[in-house]
């Protein structure tokens, strides 16, 4: 692990197997990851967004900073994280993705995962051929939201 830590580039391509497991790619794993807790989000775009530990800490700030006065933030919150899940690598560097989270992604059997540098995101293939292609202006309102909020 270098100055910055893991890093997530580049696209790999993994099959969930019969329990929900997904592997995570060797070049992305880091001593200790077993012990560690990954937090898995469900992205507006239709992607899963997984934070990896030492991005977990910015997180948790982040959502610390937002007030219970503020309705729609706390509104986010609980949308957001009622669909979230937490987990670590077991020894063969697998996650297990809840039902929730596979059927936000529409997973299937192929995963494919997506470098975003400090985080990682698992696509439906099709899917992510379709938002690669697709238009870059698209938002809806959960991604203005979560964009406000900072997350």
């Amino acid at each position: 692990m270098g100055l910055l830590g893991n890093i997530f580039v580049g696209e790999f391509s993994h099959q969930l197997d019969a329990k929900n497991r997904l592997c995570i790619p060797a070049k992305w794993r880091f001593e200790g990851d077993r012990e560690e807790v990954y937090v898995a989000l469900p992205n507006p775009i239709g992607c899963v967004t997984v934070y990896p530990p030492k991005m977990v800490a910015r997180l948790e700030e982040k959502v610390a900073a937002i007030r219970l006065g503020d309705t729609k933030g706390q509104k986010v919150l609980s949308k957001l994280f009622s669909q979230a899940d937490t987990f670590g690598c077991d020894t063969q560097g697998r996650i297990t993705l809840s039902k929730t989270l596979i059927q936000h992604a529409q997973l299937k059997k192929d995963a494919l995962l997506v470098g975003s540098y400090l985080t990682f995101n698992i696509w439906e293939p099709s899917r992510y051929r379709t938002y690669k292609e697709g238009p870059w202006e698209e938002e809806n309102e959960m991604s203005q939201l979560l964009q406000q909020l900072g997350v």
